[in-house]
């Protein structure tokens, strides 16, 4: 998915998601941004991506709708803030029938969707010591 496209869905998606009580209320704590920070855009990309291949990809993830943590990791708060935390969700909000593998541009798509979440949660990261790739 190009970058134009990418962000024409995600202003719909943003506020389709905003008019949810439960998607709305997720925030990135000081601690999330500072790990942000710390690692940079493309190591939480990377990660985003092992995340959802290992447990959302499957055509039957195990545990399914219970897989995602709250709270722990910045990808597991945008996974619940997005939507992209089971496969319902994914069914419900992105139109991405359960029951199948993700394809890889699925795949991608929910990592661009998780990213993009995350860089606007996230905010100013100057303030907190960083080594990875920011962009600021």
């Amino acid at each position: 998915m190009e970058g134009t496209e990418l962000a024409t869905e995600w202003r719909a998606l943003r506020e389709r998601l905003a008019r949810s009580r439960f998607r709305s209320r997720f925030r990135l704590s000081d601690e999330d941004r500072a790990y942000a920070a710390r690692c940079g855009w493309e190591t939480l990309a990377a990660q985003a991506g092992k995340i959802v291949r290992e447990r959302l990809a499957p055509a039957a993830p195990r545990n399914d709708g219970r897989q995602t943590p709250m709270r722990g990791h910045p990808v597991f708060v945008a996974q619940h803030a997005t939507a992209t935390c089971c496969r319902g969700c994914l069914a419900k909000w992105h139109g991405i029938p359960a029951g199948r593998p993700l394809s890889d541009a699925e795949i991608a798509r929910i990592v661009a969707v998780q990213l993009a979440w995350m860089r606007e949660a996230a905010g100013d990261l100057s303030g907190f010591p960083h080594q990875g790739t920011l962009g600021i």
